[in-house]
């Protein structure tokens, strides 16, 4: 059936593209969407099939990295667990050097606008199914509005997190009457609109779809919840983000696996574990795109060298016998990054959310909140799952809110690692209480940078504007009303 699913969804896929080079011209010609589609349930079904799969891939017709190419490069490169492998490229290099342009190609945002039009085309033309497929209920579509409600959230989230102030596009470009130029929209308006879009989410989301790989591939109420959790915390509404946190722990739908030997298989390799609240799920359908970027001889990417000396950290009495059961299932002792599988091809999932990550979200709002014990159990509870080593160990005093945070951040570098969470997960820090805490990031760039252009990376840094990308001078071109961002027009 999933198969079945991910083909429709390519075919729509196709159908939805066209070679018009405007941008967020991701649509067909006049008449094609309305006409030759959207007349059943299962039409729907399979245009969110379509954004699912725009997850893993790029449609045939275009010349793109996979959207979790993207992902995971976003989420390291600006970080500190990783470095460019042997066949690294000269933009990654430079990414690393902190000597970012416009013209770079990774600072297309097009793979994200692209699921964001997907969703936002089943978001324009589904409801009007109802009056052309009386099997359609109410609660059918609810389920699928909020699914693609939750995705062109999370797709926003990203957007803004690397961006920040980014175009902000509700409807679809369906037809060429649709195109248009926008401005950039604040950063704080797109994340309330996220907000209201999950709350109506939650609404209409299901529990469960009646099996497991279902439960986890797709959007259910406890995806939503996790996104917002993480919203709400980007955004320092602490309070928000427990609330949000505790719906899922309380559901007991999930566990953290224990240190047993069949824990990465269990969650990683065979995914759909008791761990996953979603996942992107490629199994038997589409390879993953991590082979060639971290495992074969000519890798793009390895594993820092501060994870054997700072993050993994070996036990000083019996390495042999007392492990983190994450440090080898991550990576290998050539620094190869192992995570996503090491035969080609691969079909190990992306773990988008799982309960480790709600925990540590959740420790992060109770530190912030005066609830520090609470925070310190919680991470006391997942370093147990995980056989922590005494080396990796600290002693916060519970009314520290710095030293709990930063606990939490050692903590979430060993659990997430090569996740493509690093980086938000630094900036998050950094920048709370209006950077009162900057020297987080110049501290990570002290380490990390060439020493040749340390200095000069400690002072970008130092600028709030570089932490965000610019935007690239294709999406400039093709659209007069936007405007670069702030550093990168000096």
């Amino acid at each position: 059936m999933k198969k079945i699913l991910y083909s429709t969804g390519i075919i729509v896929m196709l159908i939805m593209s066209s070679s018009c080079k405007k941008w967020l011209d991701l649509q067909p010609r006049d008449g094609i969407t309305r006409q030759g589609f959207w007349k059943t349930k299962e039409d729907i079904q399979a245009a969110v099939a379509g954004c699912y799969a725009s997850l893993l891939a790029p449609p045939p017709s275009i010349n793109d990295k996979a959207l979790t190419e993207y992902i995971f490069i976003y989420g390291e490169i600006r970080a500190d667990m990783i470095d460019a492998g042997p066949s690294g490229t000269i933009e990654e290099k430079d990414i690393f050097d902190n000597n970012i342009v416009q013209s770079n190609t990774l600072t297309s945002w097009a793979a994200f606008y692209r699921t964001i039009n997907f969703c936002n085309t089943v978001l324009d033309f589904a409801p009007a199914v109802k009056g052309t497929d009386p099997t359609l209920t109410d609660a059918q579509l609810n389920a699928y509005i909020s699914e693609a409600l939750a995705l062109r959230s999370m797709m926003y989230f990203y957007l803004v997190r690397n961006f920040r102030d980014v175009p902000l596009k509700l409807t679809s470009s369906s037809k060429d009457t649709d195109l248009q130029e926008l401005t950039k929209t604040p950063a704080a308006d797109i994340l309330n609109q996220i907000v209201a879009d999950l709350k109506k989410a939650e609404a209409g989301a299901v529990n469960t779809y009646g099996n497991t790989v279902s439960d986890k591939g797709r959007i259910t109420k406890f995806t939503v919840n996790a996104l917002l959790a993480d919203v709400y915390l980007w955004m320092d509404n602490f309070t928000g983000c427990i609330t949000e946190c505790n719906k899922i722990m309380d559901s007991q739908k999930f566990a953290v696996q224990g240190a047993g030997s069949g824990w990465y298989n269990n969650v990683f390799y065979n995914g759909s574990s008791t761990e996953t609240i979603f996942e992107f799920s490629n199994k038997n359908s589409v390879n993953n795109v991590f082979y060639n970027l971290l495992v074969q001889s000519k890798k793009r990417f390895i594993a820092s060298g501060i994870l054997t000396s700072d993050i993994f950290t070996p036990d000083d009495v019996d390495p042999d016998r007392i492990y983190d059961i994450r440090a080898s299932a991550f990576y290998s002792g050539d620094n190869s990054i192992v995570k996503y599988g090491t035969e080609n091809p691969s079909y190990v999932n992306w773990q988008a959310y799982r309960l480790s990550d709600i925990w540590m979200l959740k420790a992060e709002a109770l530190a912030y909140t005066g609830a520090g014990a609470d925070a310190i159990n919680l991470i006391k509870d997942l370093r147990l799952k995980r056989n922590a080593v005494k080396m990796t160990e600290q002693s916060p005093d519970e009314n520290d809110k710095d030293a709990i945070c930063d606990y939490i951040l050692a903590e979430r570098s060993r659990e997430f690692a090569f996740e493509g969470k690093r980086w938000y997960d630094l900036l998050r820090i950094a920048k709370h209480e209006n950077y009162r805490r900057i020297n987080v990031l110049l501290d990570m760039v002290a380490r990390t940078v060439s020493p040749a252009v340390q200095q000069s990376a400690i002072t970008k840094f130092r600028d709030v504007n570089s932490h965000y990308l610019p935007i690239n001078e294709n999406e400039l071109f093709a659209d007069s009303k936007l405007v670069q961002n702030p550093f990168y027009t000096k």
